[in-house]
């Protein structure tokens, strides 16, 4: 519970859906708003940008994105994020995080995209930081926990563990179960977890069923699961966890 009169923090799914456009949903894409920072996207995938101004969320206001892994649902927003702040005249900084690999990928992904666009002029900054697995930092004012997960992306995977507006926020990511999902989420305010599939085993990423068979050891207040599938979608109702759905807003 928040102290009387403390802000909340409000997290906002403005994306949950898997790479395939599932359900009609945009990509991975959780927008994050805190008293004491600039909103934190976790996630930007390829779709991020439109999600963002559907929801009427700024993409001009965002001060971090933390990336979880660099497959083009979590990270292929970012090109058209940074491009946008420099159309729109942006001048306040701006931070990605992400894994081993991130500087060159990012810069690979922009000149794929919008040739000569990784080293265009700017009135803004973006400051690239990559996490070290298994370490804490703080990233512009935010505490970030990483550790690494099982999700083969071209770099080490991340589930991501943020201390923001007195609050913990864990997320998996895309990983399969690992044992180091049980530090991810103890005792955190909540955990926004991959549901992939139901029961299906597809290799590298998280069930439904994985979660439920471990649920006793997850010790976080509350798990909201999104990166749904078809299969997933068609079972919305689910005992013990909350499903995302593009939209979602929770104060924490």
């Amino acid at each position: 519970m928040n102290a009387p009169g403390q802000p909340p923090v409000i997290v906002t799914f403005a994306g949950s859906g898997d790479a395939f456009g599932s359900g009609g949903r945009y990509q991975a894409c959780i927008h994050v708003r805190s008293p004491d920072h600039p909103p934190v996207l976790l996630d930007c995938g390829a779709t991020s940008l439109t999600a963002l101004k559907v929801r009427a969320l700024d993409p001009g206001e965002i001060g971090i994105v933390f990336i979880s892994h660099l497959h083009g649902d979590h990270f292929g927003g970012l090109p058209f994020l940074i491009l946008d702040g420099q159309f729109t005249g942006r001048t306040s900084p701006l931070t990605v995080a992400g894994p081993p690999g991130t500087a060159s990928r990012l810069r690979q992904a922009m000149e794929v995209l919008f040739p000569g666009s990784a080293d265009a002029h700017r009135r803004f900054d973006v400051d690239v930081l990559e996490l070290a697995p298994g370490g804490t930092r703080a990233v512009a004012g935010v505490e970030v926990t990483s550790y690494e997960v099982n999700h083969p992306s071209g770099a080490p995977p991340l589930a991501l563990r943020l201390s923001i507006g007195g609050k913990i926020i864990a997320y998996t990511g895309d990983t399969a179960w690992t044992k180091h999902l049980v530090a991810v989420a103890a005792s955190a305010d909540l955990l926004i977890a991959e549901a992939y599939y139901f029961d299906k085993a597809v290799p590298h990423h998280l069930r439904h069923a994985d979660l439920a068979s471990h649920r006793h050891d997850l010790t976080c207040r509350r798990i909201v699961l999104t990166h749904l599938s078809a299969d997933m979608l068609a079972r919305p109702d689910q005992p013990d966890f909350d499903t995302a759905y593009d939209g979602l807003t929770i104060q924490l």
